[in-house]
């Protein structure tokens, strides 16, 4: 995988018995203030995160980009991958091996996009060895515009709008970079695709850390009406702060987008107030 000009390098996890790939990035010359375990959407690699690798770096926190499990390292062991939450207790697993090895600061703070944001939700639902501070998603909502429902592979062909939306929100030479980004979708994540509103259902009540969405201007996978964005607000009942924002001029990809640096750093200023006492 290509780590590009960020300052982050190849990384590898024994996550107990599956080798997770990513990129790894630390601060230069200071203690570790917090950990970003970055999770990448469906279709899609660790390097999606590359131009918020800087921006956290330079603020002191490192930057854990992992392959999710059926993606990278693990697709040959893991050919039908795994579910979101097996992805999730996987992801748990990881953590606790790089904690072995690693100063991870206050703790683990979960960023997101797309499938990764389920996983990132359903990660922080449930119980590890690391303590979490936060979770921050993109493109991830709770019932999905009835179009969306006949790609369950952002690969499908007819998805494109769904995934990137007007193509002027994107630097000039984006889709020919992102081609090294693309991989497979394993089966099991797009056969859950039609469950996830009944998963958040029941996942969203243990979700006990800060929690922000943003969806974007253009995003087209999700219902946005402010009802429905309100009953995926009211479930995280067990979280001590629910944020929900939009964001301007930005498709489903914010990150690959014009607007990924604005988005980037409201993230980190969400993450300065997880790290408040």
């Amino acid at each position: 995988m290509t780590a590009l000009l960020t300052g982050a390098r190849p990384y590898t996890l024994n996550a107990a018995g599956i080798p997770l790939s990513g990129l790894l990035a630390l601060p230069e010359g200071g203690e570790v203030r917090s950990t970003i375990l970055a999770i990448h959407g469906r279709g899609m690699r660790a390097a999606y995160w590359n131009s918020f690798v800087p921006l956290a770096t330079g603020l002191g926190h490192a930057v854990l980009a992992l392959d999710r499990p059926g993606y990278g390292d693990s697709a040959q062991l893991l050919p039908e991958g795994q579910s979101l939450a097996g992805q999730a207790e996987t992801l748990h697993a990881a953590l606790k091996e790089h904690a072995a090895g690693h100063a991870v600061g206050a703790g683990v703070f979960l960023l997101g996009h797309s499938d990764g944001g389920k996983v990132a939700l359903h990660t922080a639902a449930t119980d590890g060895a690391v303590p979490l501070l936060g979770l921050d998603a993109s493109g991830v909502g709770y019932h999905y515009n009835p179009q969306a429902l006949h790609f369950p592979s952002t690969l499908a062909g007819g998805a494109t709008k769904l995934n990137w939306g007007p193509l002027g929100l994107y630097p000039r030479g984006t889709f020919q970079a992102s081609r090294a980004l693309l991989s497979p979708t394993p089966p099991r994540e797009s056969a859950e695709t039609v469950r996830w509103p009944r998963q958040y259902e029941e996942l969203a009540p243990r979700v006990r850390v800060p929690v922000r969405l943003t969806f974007a201007e253009h995003e087209a996978w999700w219902h946005l009406d402010d009802s429905t964005l309100a009953s995926m607000a009211s479930l995280l009942t067990s979280a001590p702060q629910v944020t929900l924002e939009h964001l301007s001029a930005a498709g489903h990809n914010i990150s690959l987008g014009h607007a990924a640096t604005a988005y980037h750093l409201r993230v980190l200023t969400f993450l300065e107030d997880c790290l408040r006492p």
